[in-house]
């Protein structure tokens, strides 16, 4: 099974918030041996509620079960030591700091490959490694509003918007999950490791394959259209008289099944509405038509009439409704966690075969430190080295 495809693999993890923790939580569900660095300070994620888990955020409980936790001071002269001692044992290095932070720190690709050639290291940043905005910080909703996104995101004539889940952070680190497991691959193959450059801006320029295409194609700056897909009409969300309903009927004769249940069979032979494409062109027109629709009746009826003509819908859920949700229930993507102090903390679980991953229970996000000795020790570190480094102000223990 996936949650122990890993097995063997040890990864160093120097990221925080989302992208990073995304990546590394992802190879920790697949049984990689995680080893989560943390400064004395911890992680920003820990910081970024609400809702809160004791001191630390429901955010950063999200984002690093399965891992474990050593805590390093890395200006502390004497981390340098630790963390290549680290290395050499390790088969995956991934940080998310600024272009040139960890060089500086003795710790970059160069001097590490050096010691470990078959060490894959992976730097997570806002744009890449190498050029004009290389050096520039830069998180979720700042490279949503940079890369194009936001402009596609809204209703016309309004504020932008923009995803409030962190959608670029969380592509990001999937993004860096598969280019470390296709460099392993490789690996195996060669001996060899090597520096992936993963960025937040490529990945959210990549969730906008479509749209980019089609402008690059045609010219046509897209503009926010609501709930609607800019490719294919009907593709949206309608009012009822209690809710909002999200259709899909623009292809394999729905457009035709939706005109006869809603009762206008004379949609089909209109001009303006006889193909996806003219729907489209005339968008304002098929929305109000069907509107005055949808708006008599309450959702639950509609969905019961169109799943009843095999036409696409779904009731536009909120998370109330989500938590409700059979096929939720079924896979077993709503993971317990439980944790020595707080309990059952609920969260969504690894995403792949889930009900089968969900099986193997998940362990806990790490305390600040909470695995610095054992870690050190199953590293070969004797204990009066462990000892002196914590004495140091290097090593801080949870």
């Amino acid at each position: 099974m996936l949650r122990d495809a890993l097995q063997g693999l040890t990864v160093l993890d120097f990221t925080q918030i989302a992208a990073g923790p995304t990546c590394t939580m992802l190879l920790a569900d697949m049984g990689a041996r995680v080893v989560k660095v943390e400064p004395p300070e911890g992680e920003l994620g820990r910081t970024l509620g609400p809702a809160w888990v004791g001191e630390d955020s429901a955010l950063y409980h999200g984002f690093n079960r399965g891992k474990l936790g050593v805590c390093l001071d890395l200006k502390h002269p004497d981390s340098q030591a630790i963390v290549r001692r680290m290395v050499a044992e390790a088969d995956v290095l991934i940080e998310s700091m600024r272009p040139g932070v960890m060089a500086r720190l003795g710790l970059g690709y160069e001097a590490l490959a050096d010691a470990n050639p078959a060490l894959v290291y992976c730097s997570i940043s806002a744009y890449g490694q190498q050029g004009p905005y290389a050096d520039r910080a830069g998180v979720d909703g700042i490279l949503q509003a940079d890369s194009g996104l936001m402009s596609l995101i809204g209703l016309p004539g309004a504020p932008p918007c923009k995803v409030q889940a962190p959608v670029v952070d969380v592509v990001t680190g999937y993004m860096a999950c598969m280019s470390i497991l296709a460099k392993l691959q490789a690996r195996q193959r060669d001996g060899l490791g090597g520096h992936l450059d993963v960025s937040l801006m490529n990945s959210a320029l990549a969730l906008q394959q479509s749209s980019i295409t089609s402008y690059l194609r045609d010219g046509q700056r897209p503009s926010p259209i609501g709930s609607a897909a800019p490719y294919a009409a009907p593709n949206e969300a309608f009012q009822t008289a209690d809710g909002w309903i999200m259709v899909a009927a623009y292809n394999g004769n729905r457009w035709q099944r939706l005109c006869g249940v809603l009762g206008h069979a004379e949609w089909v032979e209109d001009a303006r509405f006889v193909s996806s494409a003219q729907r489209v062109r005339h968008r304002s027109e098929m929305q109000a038509a069907l509107n005055a629709v949808f708006i008599t009746q309450p959702t639950a009826h509609w969905l019961r009439v169109l799943r009843g003509a095999d036409i696409l819908c779904a009731k536009v859920a909120d998370y109330d409704d989500l938590l409700e949700h059979p096929q939720l229930l079924e896979n077993g993507m709503l993971a317990g966690v439980e944790h020595p102090r707080h309990g059952n903390l609920r969260t969504l679980g690894f995403p792949v075969n889930s009900a089968e991953a969900a099986a193997t229970p998940y362990r806990p996000a790490p305390d600040l430190g909470e695995h610095s000795r054992s870690v050190l020790r199953g590293l070969a570190f004797s204990e009066a080295e462990i000892d002196a480094f914590s004495s140091s102000g290097a090593l801080r223990e949870g």
